[in-house]
């Protein structure tokens, strides 16, 4: 990397929401289904989950937002600006989302990753990732029909 290619990683702050936001969208991360600033402001909400940012300067080119519930660690939202893929930056926020994962006492990580998303798979697979032989099922709290 160029001293220009330096991520710095950090929690965001409120006023980084719609730059986070546009990032996800710039990525295809988000679906019509999921509201990504109720995302945001639920995992800023608690001490059990934080949206983390990798930044070049002050413009933010990686997230992922971590949580946990007490036992399982989740990542959710792991983007990278699609102008500065191939830096390793994915696997920089990726290590920052297990370190804080590690600073909690968690010690298993989970994530989902849509079955037709190979190159998302195979990055996973390069971090240490194993898939698993599991069913998730889902239920709308509010009525709504599952979404594929």
């Amino acid at each position: 990397m160029t001293s220009t290619d330096t991520l710095a990683i950090a929690p965001i702050a409120d006023a980084d929401s719609p730059e986070v936001i546009a990032l996800w969208q710039r990525c295809g991360l988000t679906r019509p289904w999921n509201d990504p600033g109720a995302d945001i402001a639920l995992a800023r909400r608690g001490a059990n989950a934080e949206v983390l940012a990798g930044r070049i300067g002050d413009v933010i080119v990686a997230t992922a937002l971590v949580g946990h519930d007490g036992h399982r660690g989740w990542v959710y939202y792991v983007a990278v600006d699609p102008d500065h893929r191939g830096k390793r930056f994915g696997r920089s926020i990726m290590d920052a989302a297990e370190a804080w994962l590690r600073g909690r006492g968690i010690e298993k990580l989970m994530l989902l990753v849509r079955g037709d998303n190979l190159p998302v798979k195979a990055f996973y697979q390069q971090l240490g990732f194993a898939e698993q032989d599991r069913v998730v099922f889902a239920k709308w709290l509010d009525g709504r029909e599952p979404t594929p």
